[in-house]
């Protein structure tokens, strides 16, 4: 039984690498991955008509700061928890 799920996990992969792959490239995401976590982050479309590519725009103002443009900004990001992050202990260790 134990064989069977180690080769079902193993097909599993690389349907999971392609799927990754696919959604990456069509949706303008950015991957991130370690062993702890997978997130997907939204990235500025470049025929965007708005910010063309740019992410946003600075307001001017006495105050200048830059507003994210909707074509990424509302988008949320995904994240896939894979192993729990191992608390931080109380004592340093020496």
């Amino acid at each position: 039984m134990r064989t069977r799920t180690a080769v079902l996990a193993a097909a599993a992969v690389p349907v999971t690498v392609a799927a990754a792959a696919a959604v990456l490239k069509a949706g303008h995401w950015r991957l991130y991955a370690d062993r702890h976590r997978i997130e997907l982050q939204p990235r500025p479309r470049r025929s965007c008509p708005d910010c063309r590519g740019a992410g946003g725009w600075w307001v001017d103002g006495a105050n200048p700061e830059m507003e994210a443009c909707g074509c990424w900004a509302t988008r949320p990001e995904l994240r896939v928890r894979l192993l729990p992050v191992p608390a931080w202990p109380d004592q340093p260790p020496f």
